[in-house]
């Protein structure tokens, strides 16, 4: 079949996160597309983040698999209403609830885990990581070299998106499949597997390691996308 682009959807970090996962899937066949979406942008919300990922996206292009990761899950289910979409993938990711803000759903994702350095809140309202704490939460699995690099690169955050009403008013008929860390210190891979049943229908598939499986276990990871968007 043809290679379709996958897009995959991440925040605090930018299309660099996904570096170790596009050679995996370009080598099974699979076009990718990476997209920074506006993370650093105080008044942008769910829309103008799923307005980055089309814009990225070719001007012609087969239908595509959707990867959203984290803050991503919330931008990925409005993107079948603008553009062709095979499947939506929530890898370790938030899921929003039509009707509500993410904040106004009051998630219980809490791994549990604390940090020896936490989330900085800056004075413009966003958030940004310390290089220690990054590495703790997002990349405690991965080789010291690669944790470094990519805790280094992380952006500051703003919250609009999960403050904002939803723009999703109801759920796209598109299928679905959610992944989740097992050894997640971001999540609580409770929280992934009970959204993953009782809101998007399915049962979650487990990976191992924590919330940066791109990072940590790139072949693996591959090969689960592949089989669940069905490339041969």
């Amino acid at each position: 079949p043809p290679a379709h682009p996958r897009p995959p959807v991440q925040t605090y970090h930018g299309a660099w996160c996904w570096d170790y996962l596009r050679p995996e899937l370009e080598r099974r066949g699979c076009a990718t597309v990476a997209i920074d979406l506006p993370a650093e942008d105080p008044d942008a919300g769910a829309e103008q983040y799923a307005a980055a990922v089309v814009r990225a996206l070719p001007a012609e292009t087969d239908p595509v698999v959707v990867v959203g990761h984290s803050l991503g899950g919330l931008t990925i289910p409005l993107l079948p209403a603008l553009v062709a979409v095979e499947r939506l993938v929530f890898l370790c990711a938030l899921v929003p609830q039509p009707g509500l803000s993410f904040d106004g759903q009051r998630a219980d994702m809490d791994s549990g885990y604390v940090p020896s350095e936490g989330a900085r809140a800056n004075p413009d309202g966003s958030a940004s990581w310390p290089l220690c704490g990054a590495i703790e939460v997002f990349y405690h699995d991965c080789p010291q070299e690669i944790a470094t690099w990519a805790a280094s690169r992380l952006r500051s955050q703003h919250w609009t998106i999960t403050r904002e009403i939803t723009p999703l008013r109801s759920w796209p008929a598109t299928p679905v499949t959610s992944i989740v860390a097992r050894d997640d210190r971001v999540l609580a891979p409770a929280y992934g597997r009970t959204l993953a049943n009782e809101r998007l229908g399915v049962e979650a598939l487990v990976i191992g390691g924590g919330h940066s499986p791109f990072l940590s276990r790139s072949a693996e990871l591959a090969d689960m996308l592949v089989r669940v968007a069905g490339v041969r």
